[in-house]
């Protein structure tokens, strides 16, 4: 009895120690989470006046490309490169991964990754360097006029991108793209090659493998990659009729001469210098060409429109669904036109949050053309996601994953372009509102839409295996266009060596921005769409009144509140949470995007199979990979089958 009595009376004892030393941990917790979140008040104030100033510094650069200029934005990226990394070495010697509290973890996580300003000050300078070398010469490149050899000042914008929209002589056609890719693509190899070395350095010394593991950390989902590849093969069969379509109707134009009728399409042919969208030659491929012209450009010009118009037209539609006007700041200090005082400056559209709450802008070097319209409503998009979430702390001012940045303004375009709202603003007349206006306009979309997907999900892929080591330097020419044959069935209009480099005649490649955020954008925009349409009491699935396909929610205010309760997140909670606020989702999902395009879809397949055409195409006959590449690629095909049958 003495005995039980005593083992109780141990345990009793032990129970108190295990609970006061229970309570002591949990009040030092406290204590600690509470220093801790005074630090990151004052890390996150210091960061907005930091981010500020580099913003300024990257304008005045971008907006004007000087030697002078460059040399402000690299020492401001320098010096502010330093501060990050001494407040980074404060930032990691709290224990935030036991923190209690969501949020300070969440905002703590994000500061104590430094990213590239980890480097040796040395190397940081050489990695900005690099990236600045490859800018500079994408935004300065000219080529010479084909009709006119010594006039040899075109820039890409505007005049090849009009030439390239507008012109139909395969030749001329090739040589804008021959020359393009020479002096945009070719001259920085070696700076992307460093490039690609010291990133990966900055990403190993941020405990990450490569560079490439860098940018999926941005998704916040293990299974980031296979989700893109499941997006891809559920699309794959529509880009696949499409592709087939379009080549028939670019055989009939330009004949076995030009491209084999079951083949890859040559990359020149298809209206723009990437062949990521094909909308250009929508005039001689339309499927109903007898119905009226569902493009904007005439009416445009007609009504005088102006670049400053058409951005007040796109700040109206934000408006109308209650969400914010475009403060004073944004018109007086965004540029939306290419200054004609001489200057060179980057002309790739971008908008721009400063981190003052106040300041935001957009630089476009806008053209009054339908395309631009549209560029026009993307680009807002981007602004109205800052000022909805200019209120969250710095850390948190982004998308909730680099795609939904990019799908507002594009959600807003899928309304703007329907003829539906293109009437109701003036912009179109009175069309008839039949299934074959329908299937012209849902072509026209699929040409903008579905045939960037491929585009946009090789660019990465591309990118990943030149930061994982699997592409070096001797292949980048022959894996890029591997790529590009395999999935959009495009082939170089010339024959290609390793003394070319193609992929950095496009921006992003050349300006170090991942790409994978578009091929993200242009799925989810359509889950967005899909849910605001239905809040907006625009689509009733069954109702053929209500289809996804005309929906316009202008002047809605109840889907603009609900978008509004997205975008206000930035990027405080996970994006699979920002994704079930307007969706009630948690993954992607192509469902949305596959409704949209049912009826194109069901129509082409019946339109190929009357012409016999090919669903997919013979392999290319243009040389871009030597025979050893060749051969080294099915080598290196085979063991990738072997692994996966293991």
């Amino acid at each position: 009895m003495k005995v039980g009595i005593g083992i109780i009376f141990c345990v009793a004892i032990l129970a108190i120690i295990l609970s006061v030393t229970v309570t002591a941990k949990d009040v030092n917790l406290e204590e600690n989470e509470g220093k801790a979140r005074e630090y990151m008040n004052n890390l996150d104030k210091n960061a907005a006046l930091r981010k500020n100033e580099i913003a300024l510094a990257e304008w005045a650069y971008a907006s004007n490309v000087t030697d002078e200029n460059e040399a402000v934005r690299l020492n401001t990226s320098l010096v502010n490169a330093q501060i990050d990394k001494t407040e980074w070495q404060e930032t990691i010697t709290y224990k935030w991964q036991d923190f209690q509290d969501f949020d300070l973890k969440r905002k703590f996580e994000k500061y104590a990754f430094l990213g590239s300003a980890a480097l040796p000050n040395e190397k940081f300078e050489q990695l900005q360097k690099s990236i600045s070398e490859m800018q500079s010469n994408y935004a300065t490149a000219k080529i010479c006029d084909y009709s006119n050899s010594s006039k040899c000042d075109l820039s890409l914008e505007p005049e090849i991108t009009e030439l390239l929209a507008t012109s139909q002589n395969p030749e001329e056609l090739k040589h804008i793209w021959v020359e393009w890719h020479k002096e945009a693509g070719a001259k920085v190899k070696d700076s992307f090659t460093e490039y690609v070395k010291l990133s990966n350095e900055a990403a190993q010394i941020n405990n990450y493998s490569n560079n490439a593991e860098i940018w999926l950390r941005e998704y916040e989902a293990n299974d980031f990659e296979q989700q893109m590849k499941i997006i891809w093969d559920q699309m794959k069969p529509l880009y696949l009729q499409i592709h087939a379509y379009v080549r028939k109707n670019l055989h009939k134009k330009y004949g076995d001469a030009v491209l084999s009728r079951r083949g890859p399409i040559p990359a020149h042919l298809l209206g723009n210098m990437w062949a990521q969208q094909w909308n250009n030659i929508e005039s001689f491929t339309r499927p109903y060409p007898d119905k009226p012209d569902i493009d904007i450009t005439p009416n445009l010009i007609a009504q005088n429109y102006t670049a400053l118009k058409m951005f007040q037209v796109s700040d109206e539609f934000f408006q109308s669904l209650n969400l914010t006007a475009m403060p004073p700041k944004f018109w007086e200090n965004s540029i939306i036109e290419k200054p004609n005082d001489g200057r060179e400056l980057i002309c790739h559209a971008s908008a721009w949050d400063f981190y003052d709450g106040e300041d935001f802008r957009i630089k476009e070097c806008t053209m009054v053309n339908s395309n631009h319209f549209e560029t026009v409503h993307h680009e807002m998009g981007h602004i109205q996601y800052y000022l909805q979430y200019k209120h969250q702390p710095i850390v948190y001012r982004e998308g909730a994953n680099p795609g939904f940045h990019e799908a507002v303004g594009d959600v807003m375009s899928l309304s703007v372009s329907t003829p539906k709202h293109l009437k109701k603003i003036g912009l179109l007349p009175d069309i008839p509102d039949d299934a074959q206006t329908e299937i012209n306009h849902l072509y026209s979309k699929g040409i903008e839409k579905i045939v960037f997907l491929p585009f946009a999900y090789l660019l990465d892929l591309y990118r990943y295996a030149i930061f994982r080591g699997e592409t070096t330097p001797d292949n980048y020419n022959c894996h890029f266009w591997k790529l590009r044959e395999d999935l959009q069935g495009l082939e170089p209009p010339v024959p290609r060596t390793e003394n070319d480099f193609d992929a950095a005649a496009k921006y992003h490649v050349s300006a170090d921005v991942e790409y994978a955020r578009y091929y993200v954008s242009f799925v989810i925009q359509f889950q967005f769409h899909k849910a605001l349409c239905a809040e907006a009491g625009e689509y009733v699935p069954g109702d053929d009144t209500k289809k996804l396909t005309n929906c316009d929610i202008y002047q809605s205010t109840n889907a603009g509140n609900l978008l509004a309760k997205m975008l206000q997140m930035g990027s405080s909670r996970p994006w699979q949470d920002a994704m079930e606020v307007i969706t009630g989702q948690r993954t992607m999902d192509a469902s949305g995007l596959l409704e949209y395009f049912q009826p194109l879809m069901s129509w082409l397949k019946e339109d190929n199979e009357r012409t016999g055409e090919l669903i997919g195409w013979e392999p290319s006959v243009v040389q871009y990979c030597t025979d050893p590449q060749k051969a080294a690629l099915k080598l290196k095909e085979r063991s990738k089958v072997d692994s996966i049958n293991k």
